[in-house]
């Protein structure tokens, strides 16, 4: 009988930093070595790059810098341990996205990714050709069938892999989060290795580039789909699989689950590390954010202060005459409670000398929107000073319900440079709201509980230009995410009225959203790189 030491090695990449990624996967395997005796290491896809470098590939110097990152590998990794390591590589006048193994000292082979993703945030065919062969290496007994993350979602490379010969599957992802992904992978994991009889191992980044967010959560499942072992999800770390020779059969040994989490508290996580991850690579000093007693401004603060500590988050409220006394006193009782920096910065002379500076240009125009964008432009300036001043970077607040609608003001309410709740519809930010204050007080709970208002007019509420949210948020998801017509959701049980109201109000603000600021990607549809509509079309909300 023979055993087999796997460590499923979860890293966070800085796309494009390829020796400080070098430099993390030699020390990382030098760990996995001294603290489980790792046989095997097998790190996440394209690590050397990270994922995904977008066109940083077409960069002539990338070869060159990815070759000197290969010979520090096999110069400085310990000879008795193989280390299965994703990177992209250019080969006989073709890119791949490859999988290479090194093993004392030699690079024995290389595998490059048969199916490729170009839906959604993926156009991987833009850079790379599709490999055609499988790769199969032999290590203490047991032989290994590579794959690359996508290859798990299409039949023919599972199947190439078990024909070549394969023990056992080792799968190496950069496979980003969205809702109810976990258990979509999981589903998919189990199905894999069920049909070709062969145990799983799936090793996934973790960390945050620009719109996306990887969650970890690496995983072995049996040849009968059973699992066997799984990473915690949403941190770098080290995860051993033993694995046991019985009747010419490589059985998992059941090793550490991470328990089930809830739905909240995976979003939730996504936020955090997409904000930590796009704050500290960027080398930002912290952020400051307009605190206006609402429910949007209040969940930023409290992903803002868990993602960054309370030393790095400044807030600002910054009242008009429509600022309601509970927003003040909410605002102030929130900053005070999550002990971060905390300023009141009245906005009304602001608004006053624009009005005077432009009373001659409206003269005989009655007073509209215009005046209440005013004011949302007056506190976008505020903010930008003290970003400037400070070197802090605006966290701007908005959810993905109003910037679905255009509910929002261009230079005002949307400044900033990063968007924790971006792809976070409203009822989703009241659900986030109420299951962080059950882990401990962040959100004053008249907030979490008083009608939502922009509070940019007397008495104003969003419910006076806008359906209720339950009701927009689904009619939403319908259009954005299940590309159903207008009538096809009417169809659905929605009135017509509110639903003709709400996809033109979608079409019309596609010019708001590209000037908008990024933010992680967290539903299955969200504005961005996924979701690419015309600003100028003639496009029929009906059809």
């Amino acid at each position: 009988m023979q055993d087999l030491t796997l460590v499923m090695a979860q890293m966070d990449s800085l796309v494009g930093d390829i020796l400080g990624n070098t430099e993390r996967v030699i020390e990382t395997v030098r760990e996995a070595r001294i603290e489980h005796g790792a046989d095997v290491v097998v790190l996440p896809e394209m690590v050397l790059t990270g994922y995904p470098p977008e066109d940083l590939l077409l960069r002539p110097s990338m070869e060159t810098r990815l070759r000197q990152a290969r010979a520090r590998m096999a110069a400085k990794i310990a000879r008795d341990v193989m280390v299965i390591v994703g990177y992209p590589g250019r080969r006989e006048g073709q890119s791949w996205n490859l999988a290479g193994v090194l093993y004392n000292g030699e690079w024995l082979g290389e595998y490059a990714k048969q199916a490729l993703p170009n839906y959604e945030v993926f156009d991987e065919r833009r850079y790379f050709s599709a490999g055609t062969e499988p790769l199969v290496i032999e290590h203490k007994g047991a032989r290994l069938g590579i794959l690359i993350c996508e290859d798990l979602w299409s039949q023919e490379p599972i199947v190439r892999a078990r024909d070549a010969g394969a023990d056992i599957l080792v799968s190496l992802n950069a496979s980003p989060f969205h809702q109810n992904k976990p258990e979509e992978r999981l589903a998919r994991l189990q199905q894999c290795a069920h049909e070709v009889n062969l145990p799983l191992v799936y090793v996934n980044m973790v960390g945050g580039q620009d719109e996306l967010v990887f969650d970890g959560g690496s995983t072995c499942v049996d040849a009968d789909g059973q699992l066997k072992v799984q990473a915690p999800h949403w941190c770098v770390g080290l995860m051993p699989v033993q694995f046991i020779e019985q009747e010419g059969r490589w059985e998992p040994q059941a090793g550490e689950i991470e328990p089930r989490v809830s739905a909240e508290e995976n979003l939730y996580c996504a936020l955090v590390v997409g904000l930590q991850d796009y704050v500290n690579k960027n080398r930002f000093d912290g952020v400051v954010l307009g605190l206006s007693g609402g429910i949007d401004s209040a969940l930023s603060l409290a992903i803002a202060v868990d993602a960054l500590g309370p030393d790095r988050v400044h807030a600002v409220m910054m009242p008009y005459q429509y600022t309601a006394d509970i927003s003040k006193e909410d605002a102030a009782e929130q900053a005070a409670l999550l002990g971060v920096s905390y300023d009141v910065m009245p906005i009304e002379p602001m608004v006053e000398a624009f009005t005077e500076t432009l009373a001659e240009s409206f003269a005989g125009s009655e007073r509209d929107t215009t005046e209440e964008n005013l004011q949302s432009r007056c506190r976008g300036v505020l903010l930008m000073a003290i970003s400037n001043k400070k070197g802090l970077m605006v966290l701007t607040t908005g959810n993905k319900s109003e910037i679905a609608v255009g509910y929002s003001t261009l230079y005002g309410d949307m400044v900033g440079g990063y968007n924790a709740i971006k792809d976070v519809y409203k009822t989703w930010v009241y659900r986030l709201a109420s299951w962080r204050n059950e882990q401990s007080p962040a959100i004053p709970q008249r907030v979490i509980d008083r009608p939502p208002s922009a509070e940019l007019a007397p008495g104003q509420q969003d419910s006076d230009s806008l359906p209720e949210y339950d009701v927009l948020d689904a009619i939403l998801v319908r259009y954005i995410e299940g590309d159903m017509s207008a009538e096809a959701i009417i169809e659905a049980g929605f009135a017509r009225e509110d639903v003709y109201r709400v996809v033109t109000l979608v079409d019309r603000s596609e010019y708001k959203r590209r000037q908008a600021a990024v933010g992680v990607r967290v539903t299955q549809r969200g504005f961005g790189r996924d979701r690419r509509y015309p600003i100028v079309n003639g496009w029929q909300p009906g059809e």
